[in-house]
C-alpha cells in the first residue's frame, strides 16, 4: 500500500504533471494537444503521461495515429482518484492554470493533424482564420 501511495504523491509532485491533469479535467485530450499548451518537447510530455498513467491517474485509447488520456475513471490504484480529487478542488485561481486553459481552447479550434505537423505554430493567427473545431482524426 505505501508503493502505490508513493507512486501517486510523486506523479502529483511534479508541476507539469498537475497541468496535465488540470487539463485533462476539461476532457479526453490527444498528446498533441498537451504537447502544444504545454510548450514542451513530446518525449517529455509522453513521459510526464506514462508517469501519471502508472500511478493510475490517467487512461489512454488510441485511435489511428492519435493517443487520447483523459482522467481515470476506475481505480487502478487505491490513492489515485482520491489524488485526483485533490487536484480538482486545488488551483482554481492560478495564473498558469489559467493560462494553460486558455490556451487549450485555441488548441481546440485546430484539427488534429495541423496541430500534430506544427506544434504552437498552428496557432498564428493566420492558421487560426482556416480552421474550424477539431474532434479527432478524419
Amino acid at each position: 500500500m505505501l508503493e502505490q501511495f508513493e507512486t501517486v504523491s510523486k506523479a502529483v509532485a511534479d508541476r507539469n504533471r498537475v497541468r496535465i491533469l488540470k487539463l485533462l479535467e476539461t476532457g479526453e485530450l490527444c498528446v498533441c494537444q498537451v504537447t502544444t499548451v504545454l510548450d514542451l518537447a513530446p518525449a517529455t510530455i509522453s513521459k510526464h503521461l506514462s508517469v501519471l498513467k502508472t500511478a493510475g491517474l490517467v487512461q489512454q485509447r488510441r485511435d489511428g495515429r492519435w493517443v487520447y488520456y483523459r482522467l481515470a475513471e476506475r481505480e487502478f490504484n487505491p490513492y489515485a482518484l482520491r489524488a485526483l480529487v485533490l487536484v480538482a478542488s486545488s488551483l482554481a485561481d492560478d495564473p498558469t492554470v489559467a493560462e494553460d486553459r486558455r490556451l487549450l481552447h485555441m488548441v481546440n479550434a485546430v484539427p488534429l493533424q495541423t496541430l500534430c505537423d506544427q506544434g504552437r505554430a498552428a496557432l498564428s493567427s493566420k492558421a487560426q482564420a482556416n480552421t474550424t473545431c477539431c474532434g479527432g482524426p478524419s
